[in-house]
């Protein structure tokens, strides 16, 4: 088999390939024995019918089709592999030749990874800050705790504060007209949120239970839905019941509910040092952020549309996994928010295209500077898996080379570590 690449525009070619004719003639083969098992012909059953007999009432062209889904795209991998191209997206595949005692000849137009020019990326100054952690930053962090041991209280006789939760009847027009997602019954809301539009969770502060408000709220000019952007909304909400917060008191009791520790002192210690390490980590990403940014700027790289949109839906596929654990459908969310598919898709372009970007640059600084993942690294990374899963490491790797052949993501995210270190390391801390 033969195969040639030629670049028509900046990321996009033709790969022309020719298939020796005794490699047709095995696909002609093989499309035979699937075809004949459909063939009806008097005097023989399904699947008995011979091949010269079959060739003479059909014709050897009525095996071209099956031959060539067979053949083609084994072809093109071979051809792929061949010529060191790196597709990024199906190919546009146009039969050039094709007919018994002749070579298979077709060409694949196909789009591949965009080339990279890398920019400055060594020596990149890096501002610094103080990652500490404060007495301010401690009280923040156990009160968060106490917040999430809390309990729940009913408010009978009281008012809407913020952090209450709240349930609600609302109903809101635009213009005089009711608007798609402007209306719900019993619904659950946590005052402070700010799942609503700015300005419509502060009205409902004050509210009794059972009692009605009317306000109005105007949707910001730059609003996800264009239908509403800069209008007034007029509200009708309907408060049904108040839920509220009960803060535990920070106690030696308390503690040990909650922990392992018996004391508030010992408690309080473990929770210092648990903020340290996340400072340091914090500290460490502030770092790499700066480091990756820069790199990314200062890089050149012209990214396909098909790369941007496959980014897209994959963004958006992650976001509705998100909304499923909270129990939402996209539909509903969707319905909620007046978006259509199309909007929502619109909105992840800008970080997709990011994400793409980032990914091409990273790849080509570890590619120039040699830092692909050791088998030791590999292995390094599957052991501490098998640990946290606490299973052997070989079944470890069994069942993740079954959803990611040859640990392929594994590998990519261990060379995206090494190549963030990397500019961390050559980087000048400022």
């Amino acid at each position: 088999m033969t195969a040639k690449w030629e670049k028509t525009d900046a990321n996009v070619g033709v790969l022309e390939v020719e298939v020796p004719s005794e490699r047709f003639a095995e696909a002609l083969d093989w499309a035979f024995k699937k075809v004949v098992k459909r063939v009806s012909v008097p005097g023989f059953r399904k699947g008995k019918v011979p091949r010269k007999l079959f060739e003479a009432r059909f014709g050897v062209e009525s095996l071209y089709q099956e031959a060539v889904e067979y053949l083609v795209p084994r072809a093109y991998a071979e051809a792929v592999q061949e010529t060191g191209i790196d597709p990024v997206d199906l190919p546009h595949v146009d039969v050039v030749q094709v007919g018994v005692g002749k070579p298979l000849v077709f060409k694949a137009t196909v789009t591949v990874k965009p080339e990279v020019h890398l920019g400055e990326y060594k020596g990149l100054e890096l501002s610094d800050k103080p990652f500490a952690v404060t007495d301010e930053l401690l009280q923040e962090e156990l009160e968060q705790i106490r917040r999430g041991h809390a309990e729940i209280e009913v408010v009978e006789d009281g008012e809407v504060q913020p952090g209450d939760q709240v349930n609600i009847d609302f109903s809101g027009t635009v213009d005089g007209k009711p608007f798609e997602g402007g209306e719900a019954e019993n619904f659950q809301l946590e005052i402070g949120s700010g799942l609503f539009v700015k300005g419509f969770e502060d009205q409902i502060v004050g509210m009794k239970p059972g009692e009605a408000r009317d306000f109005e709220v105007t949707f910001p000019e730059d609003y996800h839905v264009k239908q509403l952007a800069g209008k007034t909304a007029a509200f009708h909400v309907v408060l049904h019941d108040i839920k509220r917060k009960k803060l535990r008191e920070l106690n030696d009791e308390f503690v040990q509910e909650i922990s392992d520790f018996q004391t508030v002192d010992e408690f309080v210690a473990d929770v210092r040092k648990h903020l340290e390490e996340r400072m340091k980590l914090e500290h460490e990403r502030y770092l790499a952020d700066q480091a990756v940014q820069k790199a990314v700027e200062n890089a050149q790289v012209d990214i396909p549309d098909v790369m941007i949109r496959h980014e897209v839906e994959h963004q958006v596929q992650h976001f509705a996994q998100q909304l499923q654990m909270q129990q939402i459908p996209l539909d509903d969310y969707l319905e909620f928010t007046g978006m259509t598919r199309e909007e929502l898709a619109d909105k992840f372009r800008g970080p997709a295209e990011q994400a793409v970007r980032t990914s091409l640059v990273m790849e080509a600084i570890a590619k120039a500077e040699g830092l692909e993942p050791t088998e030791s690294e590999v292995e390094e990374e599957l052991q501490k898996i098998a640990d946290t899963a606490q299973l052997p490491v070989d079944r470890v790797k069994q069942l993740m080379t079954v959803r990611d052949p040859g640990l392929a993501g594994m590998r990519a995210e261990i060379r995206n570590r090494k190549t963030v270190a990397f500019l961390v390391e050559h980087g000048k801390v400022v």
